[in-house]
């Protein structure tokens, strides 16, 4: 909206914020979670950047952090970008990828490709990891997670001989890039092409400059989550609101 010369940009609207019941945590089942939610009509990428930093996360325009009742294993954790060094497994997961699988960025759609690959994904998690069994992703469920963005989000998609392999959500903001979420063909996982795509991530923000990845959340004691502090340095907030130093460029996983 334009103001005379000014240009003028809304501030946040949140339609309704709430706390969901607790329930079996999804990553550490013998603990219980719970989550607020803040669903947003609108919020500015500077405006999320701030929740980015106090430990809160989204999936379309649903915002929410964890406000468990007896746990705070859930730690919000980013990556130090100009002092990142791959380890040696993720230089060789680098160096098998870089050049067979193709990269490409754009803007968030749905296609039968992405739905098809997407519950492929769940149900090789639940089969192998003992993820809850995920029924399967509609277009419009899939709009609500991955493209109804309250800012312009980028969405990767890879790909090998023109088949589409992986797919991640990314939010460029102010100061960070955040990996949203990240699926991948159960057949291509010899790849590790979740380790690729946070790598991919961090090249391009190595490339621009960019302070900060931020992973989502690490959970110590979860198989599918302890993943993320390989990526070192990287810093976790701690349960008062600091942001501290967790792993070095020493940690051996």
């Amino acid at each position: 909206m334009t103001l005379g010369s000014a240009v003028y940009h809304p501030s946040m609207e949140s339609l309704f914020r709430f706390h969901a019941p607790p329930g079996p945590c999804g990553y550490l089942p013998e603990q219980t979670w719970q989550l607020e939610y803040d669903y947003v009509a609108r919020i500015t990428p500077d405006e999320y950047m701030d929740r980015l930093r106090a430990g809160w996360r989204r999936f379309g325009r649903s915002l929410f952090h964890n406000r468990c009742p007896a746990c705070t294993s859930c730690r919000s954790l980013r990556v130090i970008v100009a002092e990142f060094h791959p380890n040696r497994s993720q230089r060789r997961c680098w160096n098998n990828n870089a050049g067979a699988v193709d990269v490409r960025i754009g803007r968030p759609s749905v296609t039968r490709a992405k739905l098809e690959l997407y519950d492929r994904y769940h149900a090789f998690q639940s089969q192998s990891k003992g993820w809850p069994l995920h029924p399967a992703k509609d277009a419009a469920s899939y709009a609500e997670s991955f493209v109804d963005n309250p800012f312009p989000t980028q969405e990767w998609c890879y790909y090998v001989d023109d088949r589409l392999v992986g797919l991640g959500y990314v939010d460029d903001l102010p100061g960070a890039m955040s990996a949203i979420y990240f699926f991948y063909d159960p057949d291509e996982r010899h790849r590790a092409l979740g380790t690729f795509n946070v790598l991919s991530v961090i090249e391009a923000a190595k490339q621009r400059g960019i302070p900060h990845v931020y992973l989502g959340y690490y959970v110590q004691g979860s198989r599918s989550m302890e993943y993320k502090a390989t990526f070192a340095p990287n810093q976790i907030l701690t349960p008062n609101g600091e942001w501290h130093d967790f792993r070095g460029l020493d940690f051996d996983p």
